[in-house]
Parts: C-alpha cells; sequence; structure tokens
C-alpha cells in the first residue's frame, strides 16, 4: 500500500493511513446523513404542506427510482478507478442536497424538487456503497478486511445514536433546512478525507471486446452473485431480512405513538439507546471469527438476529412497553453488529475482483427493491389487520430466514488471479 502502518483498531490491529482517512470520511458521510435523518418529510409537511401520500412516495418513490438508476452505474463503476467514483459521488450528493437549502432562501422549493434530490442522493448512495466495497478490497490484504468492516460497522452504529438526537436539536432550534446543509457539507468533507487517503490504487479491470457497454454487464452482478453456492443463499436472506425488519418500523411507530401513547421522545429513545449493541456486536466480530471460524459465527449470529422482532409484537403501555421494546432492538442489533461485518468480509472474500462493483450494486438495488416492496406490503397488512398482528406475522417470517444462510463453507467459487486471492495482494 505504500502508506505504512500508523494507526489503527484498538487491540493494535493497524490498517494504514489510507484506511484511516477512508474511515473518517465514511463516518463524517454517515454522521451527516443520521443529522438529517427524516428531515425531507418535515420539509414536505411543516413548508411544502404535503400530505400523507405526498410523504410517502418521498420516502419510496423516491428510493425506488434511485435503485433502478443505481443499475446501470454499476457496470460504469466497474471499469474505472474506484477512489475518483467514491470522491465524485460524494460531491454530486453534495450539490444535490444544496439546492434544498437554496432553493429554501429564495422562496422556490417545490415538492417536485424534494422528490428529485432524492433519487439523485439514492442512486449516488448506491453508487458510493459499490465503488467503496471494491475500493476496499484493493486496498487492504484479505486478512485485513474484516477488521476493516467492524471499523466501519462501529462508526456507522455510533453515528446512528449521536446523529438523530443532535440532528433532532438542529431541527427544533433551526429548522429541518439546516439539517440538509450539515448532511451536504459532511459529503464534501467525506470527499476532500477520500481525496486526502492518497493516489495508491490498483487498476481498475479491462472491460473485455471493445470497451463499449453491453447490454449483459448490467445483469452481470446478478449473475455473479446467484452463481456462487456460498453467497447465492446469503443474498436472498438478506434482502428478505432487511425489507421485512425495514417493513416493522413504519408498524411500531404507529403502535407506539397511537394506541400506546408513547412520547415521540420515549420512540426516539427506544431506537438510539439499543444502538450500542451494535457497537458491542463490532467489536466482538472478530474476536469470534478468531476463535469460531468465519462460517459459524457467520450462521449462528445471523440465526440469534431472527429471533428477536416476534418480541415487538408484545409491546405494552407505559415504561414495561418501552423496556420491552429497548431489549428487542438491542439484541436484534447486537447480533447485526456482529453478523454485518462478518457478512461484508465473507462477500468480499468471495466476488472475484474484477466483478466486486457490479455484485455490490446488484446487491443494494435488490436490497433496497425489497424493502420498498415489503414496506408497501406490510403498510397495507397493518391498515388491514391492525399494527400488531402485522407486527406478529413479520417476527413470524423472520424465523424462516436462518433457513436462507449458508450451511456448510462453500468452496472458492472464483480460484486464481481474480479471486479472493487477488485481494491479499492489494
Amino acid at each position: 500500500m505504500g502508506s505504512g502502518r500508523l494507526r489503527g483498531l484498538p487491540g493494535g490491529h493497524r490498517l494504514g493511513r489510507s484506511f484511516d482517512w477512508f474511515w473518517g470520511a465514511y463516518t463524517t458521510s454517515a454522521l451527516g446523513t443520521w443529522l438529517a435523518f427524516g428531515a425531507f418529510p418535515l420539509i414536505a409537511v411543516q413548508v411544502l404542506h404535503a400530505g400523507p401520500a405526498e410523504v410517502a412516495a418521498l420516502s419510496s418513490a423516491g428510493a425506488a427510482a434511485g435503485a433502478a438508476a443505481a443499475v446501470p452505474l454499476g457496470p460504469w463503476v466497474e471499469f474505472r478507478r474506484k477512489r475518483p467514483v467514491l470522491i465524485a459521488t460524494d460531491l454530486v450528493r453534495c450539490a444535490a442536497l444544496l439546492t434544498v437549502p437554496a432553493a429554501f432562501a429564495l422562496g422556490a422549493l417545490t415538492f417536485f424538487q424534494l422528490l428529485l434530490v432524492s433519487v439523485v442522493v439514492a442512486a449516488a448512495d448506491l453508487t458510493f456503497r459499490a465503488a467503496s466495497g471494491a475500493y476496499l478490497k484493493g486496498l487492504l490484504p484479505a486478512g485485513d478486511l474484516l477488521a476493516a468492516h467492524a471499523r466501519l460497522e462501529s462508526a456507522s452504529w455510533t453515528t446512528t445514536m449521536i446523529g438523530p438526537p443532535l440532528g433532532g436539536a438542529l431541527i427544533g432550534l433551526l429548522g429541518p433546512v439546516v439539517t440538509v446543509a450539515a448532511d451536504a457539507a459532511s459529503h464534501l468533507l467525506s470527499a476532500l478525507g477520500i481525496r486526502a487517503a492518497g493516489r495508491y490504487e490498483p487498476p481498475p479491470p479491462r472491460r473485455p471486446e471493445s470497451g463499449r457497454p453491453r447490454a449483459g454487464d448490467l445483469l452481470e452482478g446478478w449473475r455473479c452473485v446467484l452463481a456462487d453456492a456460498g453467497l447465492r443463499p446469503l443474498f436472498l436472506g438478506t434482502a428478505l431480512f432487511n425489507g421485512l425488519v425495514m417493513a416493522t418500523s413504519p408498524l411500531l411507530a404507529v403502535l407506539m405513538l397511537g394506541p400506546l401513547g408513547f412520547e415521540p421522545w420515549q420512540y426516539g429513545l427506544a431506537f438510539a439507546v439499543p444502538s450500542v449493541g451494535g457497537l458491542v456486536g463490532s467489536r466482538l466480530a472478530r474476536p469470534l471469527v478468531s476463535r469460531y471460524g468465519q462460517h459459524r459465527v457467520l450462521t449462528v449470529s445471523g440465526s440469534l438476529r431472527a429471533l428477536w422482532p416476534v418480541g415487538l409484537a408484545f409491546t405494552g403501555p407505559g415504561t414495561p412497553g418501552l423496556l420491552l421494546v429497548m431489549g428487542v432492538e438491542f439484541g436484534l442489533i447486537l447480533c447485526c453488529g456482529v453478523f454485518n461485518p462478518v457478512c461484508a468480509t465473507y462477500r468480499l472474500e468471495r466476488i472475484p475482483a474484477d466483478r466486486v462493483a457490479r455484485a455490490l450494486s446488484a446487491w443494494s438495488v435488490t436490497t433496497k427493491a425489497a424493502t420498498a416492496l415489503l414496506t408497501a406490503a406490510w403498510g397495507v397488512l397493518g391498515t388491514l389487520l391492525g399494527p400488531r398482528p402485522a407486527l406478529a406475522l413479520a417476527g413470524v417470517l423472520l424465523l424462516a430466514t436462518p433457513l436462507l444462510l449458508p450451511r456448510r463453507p462453500a468452496p472458492a467459487a472464483y480460484p486464481g488471479p481474480h479471486g479472493a486471492g487477488a485481494a491479499s495482494r492489494g
């Protein structure tokens, strides 16, 4: 890597200057995103006086259109150096978000602009995720990937704890538009951090044939994942698990803030405090893998995380109900904190180096689409059955998701120079 081994994780595991800059950029961007969490719906309601249908469209249609726009970007990213792509997507997000406070200041903000910005930001987010995975695989040796993902996971849960309460305070003092400007600034700082990471990067894979984009490139990411015996069940299980968990969030909000009579600050507390579990889990991931092995930790943590959500159907009023939600969320997030970095490492190890961006793009797009579809479906079920039965149904279905975890360690699907071993030369 050429940057030396300067700083790193607690316990003396050092990942080098380039990763430290990348980690700082990631953390800054994540904090900005969580500061602005919920800002667009608030702007739509408070500033533009939008109704429920428009607010729902802003959340679901924006994410779905962003996912669709990201599909052709996967092949485009694959055959380019990833560091400039990361910087460009940060700058695109910064510029798009800055149009919101600018239009607000001029009195020209419209709902269509909010929707367009949400599409651009969603597409840039997915592109950044795909490029960052490929960048990490080339930046670090294979043996350092789990430590890197654990550190990123820890940053993610830390910003989840800090961002929403701080953002809520800023919104209360200065209004939601200010947090959008803060989010834009975080992406600018992220771009500067990635630029400071250094110029080293392995050359991108060469596009076969004439160099023109091919229609088959759009599907190559899905082919790569679905053809791998280890990734296929994990891919399907992750999309289903994430979709069902996210689908329960609006139902739980309706139940807690409606019939059960919780205050908004209690609802926020119920999800902020359990995020400590994500920090603990991310710190445990690497020692657990060292002791028990990657496959065992992947399957056990992936199975345990599915046991918790069904408990949300038994949420009652008052302090006992609040403690139940916090306990369920803590257990779920703790298991996810272990599972997520192990899963991300397993995935990168199995994807060939010349298909990482396309495969990760396909993975993210599918997960995003599944989440949008299941959230809409559970919204209908919540209306027909009530929030508590719909929560119970989601919890029962989640109990089946461990069946989609890899049952045994799968052999490397892509031996040779483009397989997992290629990362060890990064």
